[in-house]
């Protein structure tokens, strides 16, 4: 099982929550460890494939696993159980404004069935000593700079150990030295072992940050060897 893609999509047609076709038999594959970009112009399918990834969207044709869970059986139960499997980032932090920083977290673990308070504040105050926010989990999200922010949103992502993060535009909303400083943390994620898989526009942290790369683009995606 240690050699099965972390994430298999097989002559897949993405579309969007309108039902219109977006990505048009595509196929993909990405390994425990393994760092991917995926690109394209705003508009060729990277949202809708991400979010078809953590069950946001049916996948209606094709074939597709993530964790380990099939996509096509994928059902308002077990829905759940894959989210548990999978952290999410997004570009806009989406964090509760009226809570601090421990909170945040805690509220993911009690969303996803955590019970013993003790194991949740244990799991929360680790995963902020991973992303370097150890000492700020008395803060609240407005009390922190976009940087730490986007930290909170990645110690979030990890707090149920997934096997692979999907990350849709990560760092869209942060110049370029926090923009690196994210990057850093989301490799070094990676070197332990959970695969990533990241939207982006930014050809500049491709090139400094090298990953598998595929590119959405009329309908489709193919894998690129190298941006320009």
């Amino acid at each position: 099982m240690s050699n099965q893609p972390v994430i298999s999509i097989q002559n897949a047609f993405i579309f969007q929550s309108n039902a219109s076709l977006v990505l048009h038999d595509i196929s993909l594959s990405i390994q425990k460890s393994e760092f991917a970009y995926l690109i394209g112009k705003t508009g060729s399918g990277k949202s809708s494939l991400l979010k078809t990834l953590y069950g946001e969207l049916p996948l209606r044709e094709g074939e597709g696993s993530v964790a380990g869970m099939n996509l096509r059986e994928l059902n308002r139960k077990s829905i759940p159980q894959l989210r548990r499997k999978i952290g999410i980032v997004f570009q806009d932090f989406q964090l509760l404004s009226d809570r601090s920083v421990l909170d945040n977290l805690l509220f993911v673990l009690k969303a996803t069935d955590w019970k013993d308070k003790t194991k949740m504040d244990k799991r929360a105050k680790e995963v902020l000593e991973l992303v370097g926010l150890g000492s700020k989990d008395y803060k609240y999200p407005h009390e922190l700079s976009g940087g730490e922010q986007q930290r909170v949103v990645v110690a979030r992502a990890l707090l149920n150990s997934p096997e692979v993060i999907l990350a849709d535009e990560p760092t869209g909303n942060l110049d370029p030295d926090v923009s690196d400083d994210i990057m850093h943390l989301l490799h070094d994620i990676c070197d332990k072992g959970t695969a990533i898989l990241m939207a982006t526009h930014d050809y500049r942290i491709i090139n400094k940050f090298p990953g598998t790369i595929f590119q959405c683009a009329e309908q489709t995606i193919s894998r690129k060897e190298a941006i320009i």
